[in-house]
């Protein structure tokens, strides 16, 4: 009995305590209206005064302007001009009131740092464009200390990266790098390594920003970094290659294949990833590499081949997720149109399998991408019998290729994979009566070798 009243004497205790807790948070809820956001009525975090005289939060108030509104939002008001000045008083009088409510569980507002002006980006840039026409090496040394500062900038804020992508840090970045690689020098390595640095921050480019860095120069020194330098450099090289093979496809497949060791360096990236975002670019590089229609590339896909891309993409096709799993099976499309594409394919034990597991299993892309090296392999060959394309047939049946075939047809898809799927069947269809279908090869625990 003694011991079930204790108990609930404590319970009594315990719910009084709540009780106070609760009341106190009440008077947490009661912010002073002068620290609230007229927008977001919310505490303000960095309190900012237009010039009108009103107060708001520097991220609503911005929000607001760059909505395309010119006004003050409380007093309609026209602006005279829309950067909004920093209230440090105000952000004073509110981390003292934070402080003497801490045992209510406030926090203190940490002091923001100032955002970079518009003036202030500019100038900066005009420093660094300024830097690439000086011969003194000093001046060089400060452009990389420029290019450092508008680094740190950049990262401090995405208010600090819209400044300098509005004020084209993109264009005059790539225009420097340009300058640099034009008068390559052993002196100019670290400065061009910053940059390249900068702009991967600054991506999605514009499109000037993509044509500068599509030149000649410019491209030989991405292939340079990205056979030569340290594994930040290389990485920074594949993202800004994968932008800019998106403008003039063509011209810039014929201008990265006349670098010796580029394939081998992008070749080298997927079997030994840094990070999946390194890995999605130099897959998506290789990609309009192989599936360009210049001529070049043909000895493109026999090179990738020979470097045994292949056996490596068929490999991360075991365990890899949506994205890198159609990247993959794109680049196989590109390459198994050409012969020695289509013979290490057929050598490799574990092409035919994975490709009938992926059909219908990762998306739809991904399903069209299989049936079509399936169609490359098996139907669109007409020297099967010479390069071993029946031996592929009779194991596609064994794997239950014919099954899914069929299934897809019946769930849906586009016509141009519907005619290469129906070619597919009619080719199974002889060889089905005599082989029997084995069950489906069990993946799971089987990992790649690197």
């Amino acid at each position: 009995m003694m011991s079930t009243w204790r108990k609930r004497r404590a319970a009594k205790r315990s719910n009084s305590k709540k009780e106070l807790i609760e009341e106190k948070t009440m008077e947490l809820l009661m912010i002073p209206s002068h620290f609230k956001c007229p927008i977001s009525l919310d505490l303000m975090k960095d309190p900012v005064t237009l010039s009108t005289g009103i107060t708001y939060d520097r991220e609503s108030i911005e929000t607001w302007i760059e909505g395309g509104n010119q006004t003050c939002p409380i007093t309609k008001q026209v602006l005279k001009y829309l950067e909004p000045i920093p209230n440090h008083t105000m952000r004073k009088m509110i981390q003292q009131w934070c402080v003497e409510n801490k045992d209510h569980g406030v926090e203190r507002i940490p002091t923001p740092r100032i955002p970079v002006t518009s003036s202030e980006a500019t100038e900066i840039l005009r420093e660094i464009e300024s830097c690439c026409s000086f011969e003194q090496h000093d001046s060089k040394y400060s452009c990389r200390e420029l290019v450092l500062k508008v680094k740190i900038m950049i990262k401090e804020s995405a208010r600090n990266r819209r400044c300098f992508v509005t004020n084209g840090a993109g264009k005059i970045l790539s225009s420097t790098l340009l300058g640099f690689s034009e008068k390559l020098s052993v002196h100019d390595v670290e400065t061009m390594d910053e940059i390249l640095s900068a702009l991967t921050i600054l991506l999605p480019l514009d499109g000037e920003s993509k044509s500068i860095l599509g030149s000649k120069s410019s491209l030989n020194c991405l292939v340079w970094f990205l056979k030569c330098g340290s594994l930040s450099s290389r990485r920074n090289s594949v993202l800004l290659l994968k932008e800019i093979m998106r403008i003039d496809e063509k011209w810039r497949v014929e201008e990265l294949l006349k670098n010796d060791g580029v394939l081998e360096a992008l070749v080298k990236l997927v079997k030994e990833p840094i990070c999946p975002t390194t890995t999605k670019a130099s897959l998506l590089t290789i990609y309009h590499m192989v599936n360009s229609s210049h001529s070049i590339n043909e000895k493109a896909k026999a090179k990738f081949a020979d470097l045994g891309l292949v056996e490596l993409l068929v490999e991360t096709l075991v365990d890899c997720e949506k994205s890198i799993c159609e990247k993959v099976l794109g680049i196989l499309v590109g390459i198994c149109s050409s012969e020695e594409g289509k013979r290490r394919a057929y050598g490799y034990a574990l092409t035919i399998p994975i490709l009938i597991k992926k059909l219908l299993r990762v998306s739809d892309l991904a399903t069209e991408f299989s049936v079509s090296i399936l169609w490359k392999l098996i139907g669109k060959n007409e020297k099967r019998e010479n390069i071993g394309g029946n031996i592929v047939l009779i194991e596609a049946l064994q794997v239950g290729a014919f099954q899914k075939l069929l299934l897809l047809i019946q769930v849906g898809c586009s016509e141009r994979t519907k005619e290469k799927a129906s070619e597919l069947l009619k080719l199974l269809n002889l060889h089905r009566g005599r082989i029997e279908c084995i069950d489906s090869l069990d993946l799971n625990n089987l990992k790649r070798p690197f």
